[in-house]
């Protein structure tokens, strides 16, 4: 009876023994994920990105010594041409203009900005002590208004219109205008043709202003 139970005393502790060493191994399910471990996902950058706004073009500025067109046109063609002889003193600008309509002109009026004073003083005769003396000769001159707007008959602020009495049908008027320098320089200014506050028409049916430049 005693060899029984040290045997089977012997032989319990056997299989106890061949249990615990089995039970501190790892499972293979244990073992892999520390060998492998998942990669944590990857953050992808987004493929959308918001469209830029295309940038609207930008208005182009008018030039300086510019005039804006009057409201009123008027269909009557004529021919215009400028010549300009004026250096570093002054001289003279020669306005020629040519009608090609079967109706009189009433007044022909040449226009252009106030501010183009600050650099040449342009005036339908040239000033002398003489022509203003007292006792000196008359003042007869061919124009019929010379006028810094705005003026009583529609002339616009920002500009000088000298008017130069009626053009006759199929006519040319040759208008010799005084230039004095204020300012050295070059400079370009618009010139308009009107038939009172009215643009004229040039023969390629554009209104009759014109670039004029001054080197």
């Amino acid at each position: 009876m005693t060899g029984l139970t040290h045997a089977a005393l012997a032989f319990l502790l056997l299989v106890g023994t061949s249990a615990c060493v089995a039970d501190e191994s790892p499972s293979p399910s244990a073992s892999a994920a520390l060998r492998d471990p998942s990669p944590s996902p990857s953050v992808e950058p987004s493929s959308s990105q918001t469209p830029s706004t295309p940038a609207s073009p930008t208005p182009t500025p008018a030039p300086s010594l510019s005039l804006e067109l009057p409201e009123e046109t008027d269909s009557r063609v004529v021919a215009v041409a400028v010549a300009s002889e004026i250096g570093g003193e002054g001289g003279t600008l020669t306005v020629t203009v040519t009608t090609a309509a079967d109706e009189r002109i009433d007044e022909l009026v040449l226009r252009w900005p106030t501010e183009l004073n600050e650099t040449l003083f342009i005036a339908p005769f040239t000033p002398s002590e003489e022509r203003i003396a007292e006792g000196g000769p008359p003042l007869v001159q061919p124009w019929t208004k010379w006028v810094i707007g705005p003026g009583e008959k529609g002339e616009p602020d920002g500009t000088v219109s000298i008017g130069w009495g009626p053009l006759l049908p199929d006519a040319t008027l040759t208008i010799e205008l005084d230039v004095t320098r204020v300012a050295a320089g070059p400079v370009a200014f618009d010139l308009q043709v009107l038939a009172g506050n009215d643009l004229l028409t040039l023969d390629d049916g554009e209104p009759a202003e014109l670039r004029v430049e001054v080197p």
